[in-house]
């Protein structure tokens, strides 16, 4: 048992380990900040934190730390729950990444832009085949999805210069073919989890547009999926893996998208009861 239950957030001096295996110090700060995304008043917020620090000690993993705060917010409500293991879900889409193409190209699309997956563009050189080609008028941006399906991985410099040379390829056969109402002016690079130093400082140089978990600061992967409402069908409490792989080969990656087709729901045999909490479920996290 911890004896920094009576110890300030300052005070407290622990070192946790993170799923990559680095030691670093651990923050109630971020602990707290991460319940209150999602949507726990400050009541509920205090209460698991003083729970989970009442249970630190040294070397303890960040999976037990989220397993622990994770269980807490399941027992007042799912929606909260839900919203916590937003990172998780994400990991959950794979492990093809081909269902994540799926759901950063629905992003787009709530955005206003028009997307396609797997889009075939020829370069100069080669033809490439486009993980999201995103449209919005008139200028047109293709992005590489870069999908970890393990915590700890990193894209390293190496994914943004490979980016940066299939997209030069494709823009000089793009300027030299298309018609000028399309301008091919953008490069891209989605990632569910982070990017090296260098790989930013590469990626920024040559105006690649990139997007993580956590980046750009304030408007990352995260922050667009809680303004948005745009959560991946694998937050759900309700629906079981089987279900969730179900819809997701049926292209059903966002709750929202479940709202609308329900039917899929007919189709895996779900009681109308059931099939009414999941709904439910789905509906709270988009209108949250």
């Amino acid at each position: 048992m911890s004896t920094s239950r009576n110890k300030t957030t300052k005070e407290i001096d622990l070192e946790i380990v993170k799923s990559s295996g680095e030691k670093v110090r651990f923050s109630i700060e971020k602990l707290r900040r991460s319940l209150q995304r999602s949507g726990a008043d400050d009541t509920l917020v205090k209460h698991i934190v003083d729970k989970v620090r009442d249970e630190l000690y040294q070397g303890i993993s960040t999976k037990e730390i989220y397993n622990r705060a994770f269980a807490l917010l399941k027992q007042k409500r799912s929606v909260f729950a839900s919203k916590y293991k937003l990172k998780k879900a994400i990991y959950e889409l794979g492990p093809t990444g081909f269902p994540f193409e799926k759901f950063v190209a629905a992003i787009l699309d709530f955005s206003g832009y028009k997307t396609e997956t797997g889009k075939m563009l020829p370069g100069i050189c080669v033809t490439h085949e486009i993980d999201v080609f995103a449209e919005k008028n008139g200028s047109v941006s293709i992005i590489e999805c870069k999908f970890h399906g393990e915590e700890g991985r990193n894209c390293n410099v190496k994914v943004p210069l490979y980016i940066n040379s299939r997209y030069r390829d494709v823009k000089q056969q793009w300027d030299k073919k298309n018609d000028k109402t399309k301008i091919l002016d953008r490069g891209g690079v989605v990632t569910n989890t982070r990017f090296t130093a260098d790989a930013l400082t590469y990626g920024k140089c040559v105006g690649l547009n990139l997007l993580s978990w956590d980046y750009p600061k304030n408007d990352g992967l995260k922050d667009r999926i809680d303004r948005l409402g745009l959560y991946p069908i694998t937050v759900s409490q309700l629906l079981t893996n089987r279900e969730k792989q179900f819809l997701l080969s049926r292209d059903v990656v966002l709750c929202r998208q479940l709202i609308k087709d329900n039917f899929f729901l007919d189709h895996l045999g779900i009681s109308d009861s059931r099939k009414e909490r999941i709904l439910q479920e789905v509906g709270q996290l988009c209108n949250n």
